[in-house]
């Protein structure tokens, strides 16, 4: 049974890491994803400062000193950056450090304050304290939530356009420093609100984390805004139950459970976890999955090779159908014998190829497949002769690597030279004849790429 303050940390923590991912999508895209991590160390001395203000641990005036303390480190890091020279990371790196260290100096002067500064609890700011979430911070963290949304939904377009091409966006009159202020004044606010749960140190991951998980799986922004409040929300569900030990863990080697793990780094952790699976297996941009498509292409451009093969060793005697030797072939593209299995498994797969005993042969459907790689080819060859000034000699190389990808339009384009000449070509579809030989010894051994 989940108790009452598990469930206000899991309601907080799911929001927080939600509204989070979507507005550090903004600032990922934009090339400005340390600037949460500004902000959040920035934070610290506006907290000491309310504090010291107020006398107290008083929320309200900790966020707003809090928030100042936010927008005067981004306007003074702009600032440097814009008018003394100096690159944006360094300046961000010099106002953060300098922010941070002045936190610190402040926060040690509110530990030693003969009023009880020591148990004001402040260092739950610097490292995060779930367990202190109250009703109260939830309604904070949901009111920033839904204006942060109302304002998105009111401006999405606007922000779309100063994200991804700010040069535009000024040139067509829009105020792009007006919307860069907006979407850090949102950014802000969700960092201060955040303070509380995971603290300053983490609060920059959970802006940058989920937004760069997401950028794997997809490459619209829409869907990468909902893919990141998705990572975040569920890393802030996984991190909760988990520190909780809802979700218990045990070491390896170990018979005992974890428990009472500190519920902001658990968070992060599961963010982490979930961005290394983004990384490894998200489709197009993962890397199993880019390792799958370079396999598959590599296999294929095997099996054209090894269709061309058969079919230019069938034009010798003039029986493109008939079973050739795997040592004619292996001669003629300079394989291995595993190069040589892969490529004919894959044309196997295809009908392209079938055997008779045990040596390879062209079906009909191999044939006509073969014979649209060798006049692609072969057209690519003579363009290169004839328009390049390349030797008949050198040409081969090129056109095993550009065959693959002719399409039929550009075929098409290729044939009018030849055609036009009357030298070539005499009937559309015709397969030209090579302008160097063909034959297994007499190919160079860099005449084959596969």
């Amino acid at each position: 049974m989940i108790s009452y303050s598990t469930l206000l940390v899991l309601a907080t923590t799911t929001l927080l890491g939600a509204i989070a991912g979507v507005l550090g999508s903004f600032a990922v895209l934009r090339g400005r994803a340390l600037v949460g991590d500004l902000l959040a160390h920035a934070a610290l001395p506006g907290l000491c400062v309310g504090f010291l203000l107020v006398g107290r641990r008083e929320l309200g005036a900790m966020l707003l000193g809090a928030v100042i303390a936010g927008v005067a480190a981004v306007t003074l890091m702009t600032f440097i950056a814009r008018n003394r020279r100096t690159k944006e990371d360094a300046a961000l790196g010099i106002v953060l450090s300098v922010f941070f260290a002045a936190g610190i100096v402040l926060l040690s002067v509110i530990q030693n304050l003969p009023t009880g500064g020591a148990k004001a609890g402040m260092e739950a700011y610097l490292y995060g304290q779930a367990a202190g979430i109250n009703r109260t911070d939830l309604l904070v963290i949901a009111t920033i939530a839904a204006l942060a949304l109302l304002v998105l939904l009111l401006f999405r377009k606007e922000f779309q356009l100063v994200t991804f091409d700010p040069e535009f966006a000024r040139v067509q009159g829009w105020p792009v420093m007006a919307l860069d202020l907006g979407i850090l004044g949102l950014i802000t606010l969700v960092t201060m609100a955040g303070l509380p749960a995971v603290g300053v140190i983490l609060m920059a991951a959970l802006l940058v984390i989920p937004p760069a998980a997401a950028r794997f799986w997809t490459d619209r922004i829409g869907r990468m805004l909902l893919t990141a409040a998705i990572v975040g929300g569920g890393s802030g569900i996984l991190g909760t139950l988990i520190s909780a030990g809802i979700l218990p863990i045990r070491w390896p080697g170990e018979e005992s459970v974890a428990s009472e793990l500190p519920t902001g780094p658990t968070i992060i952790l599961c963010g982490s976890a979930i961005f290394l699976l983004s990384v490894l297996f998200a489709p197009h941009r993962g890397l199993a999955a880019k390792a799958i498509q370079l396999a598959i292409l590599r296999t294929r451009i095997a099996a054209d090779h090894l269709l061309r093969t058969l079919y230019e060793l069938g034009e010798q005697d003039g029986a493109l159908d008939q079973g050739r030797s795997w040592q004619a072939i292996r001669r003629a593209r300079r394989w291995s014998g595993a190069e040589l299995i892969i490529a004919a498994f894959w044309a196997r797969i295809q009908g392209w190829i079938s055997f008779s005993g045990n040596l390879p042969r062209l079906t009909p459907q191999g044939i006509q497949q073969a014979e649209t790689l060798v006049r692609s080819h072969r057209l690519w060859e003579l363009y290169l002769i004839d328009r390049a000034g390349i030797a008949p000699d050198h040409v081969d190389r090129d056109a095993d690597a550009v065959e693959h990808w002719l399409t039929g339009e550009l075929v098409s384009a290729l044939e009018v030279p030849l055609r036009e000449k009357g030298e070539v070509l005499k009937a559309p579809g015709e397969v030209p004849q090579s302008p160097h030989p063909t034959m297994a010894e007499e190919r160079k051994p860099e005449g084959g790429d596969a």
